[in-house]
C-alpha cells in the first residue's frame, strides 16, 4: 500500500475547490488512457462540499460523464429518496445536472428495495454487482477504482468503518452490513477495507477543527482497529486533503512545508 501524502488548504472552501479541480483532471486523465474512468464518493460535509465545488466548475465539461462509473462508499439504509441517502444528496448537489449513464450509477440498496429492511443481503447484493464490473486486470472482487474518496469523522471512521465495530475487522467480503453504528442511523451499508484498497487512489477529506484529533491520530501511526482511516489507503496514492484546522494538530514532521 502507498504511503499517505498531506496536502493542506487555506480554508475549507478553497480545499473543495482545489480537490474538485484535481477530481476533474485524474477522470479526464484515466478516460484518456483507458476510454473510462471509475470513482468512488463519499457522503457527509466534505464529500458534498466536493460535488458542490465540481457542480460549479466551467472545467466540470472536460469529463465526460457518460464514460464515468460512479460508486458509493457506504450508506444509510433508509428508504429510496431518503434526504439522508447519500446517493440523493448527490443527485441534488450534481448527479441530476450532468449526462450520465444511468447503468453506471450504481447506487447501493435501499430499505425498500428487493431485499427489504434485510441489509446483509442489500450489502451481498452490492458486493456482487462490484463483482460482475471486475475484470481479468483488476485481479479480485472489485473494479480497480481511479479514485476513491473517503470522509473522516471526528471518530477516525470512514465510509461506515467505526472503531472497534465488527465492519472494520473484516477481511474477506467487499461489503458489509453494519448493524448499531454509533452515529444515526444505526443501520448502514459499506465497502471494507479490503474494498478499499483496491482502488489506485484513495483520497481522504477531513475540514473543520472538530477533525483535527483524529487526523493527527491516523497519521500517527494508530492501528486500523482503533482509527479505521488509518487502514485506508490506496494501491498507488493515499492523499489527505485538509484544511488548516482540520491540520492543527499534525506534528512537525508530518505538516508539508508548502500548504495552499
Amino acid at each position: 500500500m502507498s504511503t499517505p501524502q498531506v496536502v493542506v488548504h487555506r480554508d475549507k472552501e478553497l480545499m473543495a475547490k482545489a480537490a474538485a479541480a484535481r477530481l476533474i483532471t485524474k477522470i479526464v486523465d484515466a478516460q484518456a488512457a483507458r476510454g473510462s474512468a471509475s470513482v468512488v464518493l463519499t457522503g457527509g460535509r466534505n464529500g458534498n462540499a466536493l460535488l458542490a465545488a465540481l457542480a460549479g466548475s466551467p472545467a466540470r465539461d472536460a469529463v465526460d460523464w457518460a464514460r464515468l462509473d460512479l460508486w458509493w462508499g457506504d450508506e444509510r439504509f433508509e428508504r429510496e429518496g431518503d434526504s439522508e441517502r447519500n446517493i440523493t444528496q448527490a443527485r441534488e448537489i450534481l448527479l441530476d445536472a450532468v449526462p450520465l449513464d444511468p447503468t453506471r450509477v450504481h447506487a447501493m440498496p435501499a430499505s425498500d428495495g428487493a431485499h427489504g429492511r434485510d441489509v446483509d443481503a442489500a450489502a451481498a447484493e452490492y458486493a456482487v454487482e462490484l463483482a460482475k464490473a471486475s475484470g481479468p486486470e483488476d485481479h479480485g472482487p472489485v473494479p480497480t477504482f481511479d479514485v476513491l474518496m473517503l470522509g473522516v469523522g471526528p471518530d477516525t471512521h470512514v465510509a461506515s468503518l467505526f472503531p472497534e465495530h465488527p465492519a472494520v475487522r473484516e477481511t474477506e467480503r467487499t461489503v458489509v452490513g453494519v448493524h448499531g453504528a454509533p452515529k444515526p442511523p444505526p443501520t448502514r451499508i459499506s465497502l471494507t477495507l479490503p474494498a478499499i484498497r483496491a482502488a489506485r487512489e484513495v483520497w481522504l477529506l477531513a475540514a473543520g477543527e472538530d477533525k483535527a484529533g483524529a487526523v493527527a491520530m491516523a497519521l500517527s501511526g494508530a492501528g486500523e482497529i482503533q482509527a479505521p482511516a488509518a487502514g485506508a489507503r490506496g494501491r498507488r496514492r493515499t492523499l489527505w486533503l485538509l484544511d488548516r484546522a482540520a491540520a492543527a494538530k499534525l506534528p512537525p514532521q508530518l505538516y508539508p512545508p508548502a500548504s495552499a
